[in-house]
């Protein structure tokens, strides 16, 4: 019996933003389908715009699955995850176990076709993610500023300024022709 799926569905229980009041909770899945759709967005672009020789759809396969430790971890909140280097690596450590443990759970003909999906080595899909991660919180404060909630202000502008500071061409792209858009109504996006 494989328990991979049935413990991963529990995704949608994992609450993000844990220290911050939210107009509306956000959860690990939903947050993971939007880092996908992103990511693969991110990816087309690297492709057409800037010679890129990446798997579209394999890099949004890692979004899908790059919180998948946190159904064992829980969303540790990131004032603390990076609070210092000892706290970051011994985090790192738990999620590589967790990561273990949810492979482990897989049935043992396709532990190998998802341990790549779950701990990826290639530096520059994973520099995708991370910035398709970004821009999913990015938008999520946006979001919340929107709906009049001040607390996100902070975190908006850090993140903002952390996305920028990736300095990816394809990145810039998305910020630039993309979000904007996520900052009108939708009668207006209804307009044509």
């Amino acid at each position: 019996m494989s328990r991979f799926f049935a413990y991963i569905s529990r995704m949608k229980h994992i609450k993000r933003w844990g220290l911050m009041p939210s107009f509306r909770e956000e959860n690990i899945q939903e947050h993971s389908l939007q880092v996908a759709m992103f990511a693969h967005a991110l990816a087309l672009i690297q492709n057409k715009r800037y010679n890129g020789h990446l798997d579209p759809e394999h890099v949004m396969a890692l979004a899908v699955y790059h919180e998948t430790a946190e159904v064992i971890t829980g969303d540790l909140v990131t004032p603390i995850k990076y609070y210092n280097e000892e706290i970051r690596s011994a985090y790192k450590k738990i999620e590589k176990e967790a990561e273990e443990r949810m492979i482990s759970m897989l049935p043992e003909d396709l532990k190998e076709d998802y341990r790549p999906l779950i701990q990826p080595s290639d530096p520059e899909e994973k520099l995708l993610v991370k910035a398709a991660d970004k821009i999913a919180a990015y938008t999520k404060c946006l979001e919340e500023r929107r709906s009049g909630n001040m607390e996100f202000i902070k975190a908006e502008q850090q993140l903002y300024d952390s996305i920028m500071n990736m300095k990816l061409p394809a990145v810039e792209d998305f910020m630039r022709e993309c979000i904007p858009e996520f900052n009108v109504t939708l009668d207006e996006l209804n307009e044509h």
